[in-house]
């Protein structure tokens, strides 16, 4: 057998080099940015998202390779599995296949910068996707959300459920509350969580002031609240725990959760609130998932943000489309996304709170789900 695998080998450097005679080349052309007027049909494209293990991220991979697949480019889709070491093994990995472009949903958004340092030298452009990448001058682009504003929608809803806030948004005088509440944040390491949460502490900052909000365990500064890697488990453990420290004959009358897998580990937590005689607390979320809209319409958790990820992947497939043709692509803020070392230039769209109320004419008549998706 290592005979045969020496005399492949062989073979094979005998062939490059036949090939060489004869002016061909089996390497692809890549490892910089196209230039204008340049034919980059062909050209491969690195693109790079967090994980499988949620339905979100699936979608978006399956969303922007497709496209670009349309646009008859070559595509290397990788999901590191919410493993650091394996995101920086991929991207180096399509650095070396000779990737024009890379779009990069960062697991850490500061754990990429040797890697992206390396595609800045040799003129491959970066887009990062919907997760900002921080510390480094070697992201030239960002496709996202108004993540802050999220986070207003995450609080927004919560004010609605409690009966605080009408659906325009006006505030109620008949609603006095004290109202007891939990606060669970995103991942410390994804430069989203933070957005998510400073929108959401600011909409709730004046009802906590005047205690109309009251957060009975005390935890309410991000480091205490963060969930690492937004993993659901994580998120049910603390909230078992809080109900056990505080709320020993107290009723918990609201919770504010920034992602919907967490939400469903909450509501976990929660089992024995779900009863007429004390119904669920009212429970937000994000990302519109198959499992939490499905308990938003049984009447468990209370909302969540739909962010339209079809159109996230377009606006991500369009500026690696420009960049391959040598134009600058399509952003509308120049001024918010700092990452510690210079202002990204960014395209970001909007979002949508979603409950039991619009879930069908959001979610449905947009096609972004069927109705036998919910059932």
């Amino acid at each position: 057998m290592q005979r045969s695998r020496v005399t492949r080998i062989v073979a094979g450097f005998t062939l490059v080099a036949a090939l060489a005679a004869c002016g061909g080349s089996t390497e692809k052309t890549g490892g910089a940015a196209p230039k204008a007027g340049e034919d980059v049909e062909g050209s491969l494209v690195g693109v790079t998202m967090p994980t499988r293990s949620s339905e979100r991220w699936i979608a978006d991979g399956d969303n922007v390779k497709a496209a670009l697949e349309k646009l008859g480019y070559e595509v290397s889709l990788e999901y590191a599995e919410d493993k650091i070491p394996t995101q920086v093994e991929q991207i180096e990995n399509q650095i070396a296949q000779g990737a024009r472009v890379l779009i990069v949903a960062a697991i850490d958004g500061t754990a990429l910068t040797t890697q992206l340092e390396q595609a800045q030298e040799q003129g491959i452009k970066v887009i990062s996707y919907d997760r900002l990448i921080r510390d480094t001058e070697a992201v030239d682009y960002y496709a996202s959300f108004d993540n802050y504003k999220v986070g207003v929608q995450q609080a927004t809803s919560l004010l609605q459920g409690l009966g605080l806030v009408e659906a325009d948004g006006t505030t109620r005088t008949d609603e006095k509350g004290p109202f007891n509440i939990e606060l669970f944040a995103g991942s410390p390491d994804d430069n989203n969580a933070t957005f998510f949460f400073n929108g959401a502490m600011d909409t709730l900052k004046p009802y906590l002031d005047d205690k109309t909000l009251v957060v009975k365990s005390g935890e309410t500064d991000f480091k205490t609240v963060a969930t690492l890697q937004w993993k659901p488990e994580t998120a049910q453990a603390r909230m078992e725990n809080v109900i056990t420290k505080a709320y020993k004959g107290a009723r918990l009358d609201g919770v504010l959760s920034p992602y919907d897998g967490m939400s469903i580990g909450i509501l976990s937590a929660l089992t024995g609130y779900g009863t007429s005689d004390n119904p669920w607390p009212i429970v937000t979320g994000q990302d519109a998932e198959v499992a939490s809209v499905k308990s938003i319409i049984a009447g468990e958790q209370y909302a969540t943000i739909y962010k339209d990820t079809r159109q996230l992947a377009d606006v991500a497939v369009k500026m690696a489309d420009a960049v391959m043709k040598g134009e600058e692509p399509e952003v509308n803020n120049t001024t918010d996304y700092d990452n510690g070392k210079k202002v990204v230039p960014s395209q970001l769209l909007e979002s949508v709170i979603v409950n039991k109320d619009n879930y069908k004419e959001t979610l449905v008549d947009s096609g972004y789900y069927a109705e036998s998706d919910l059932s």
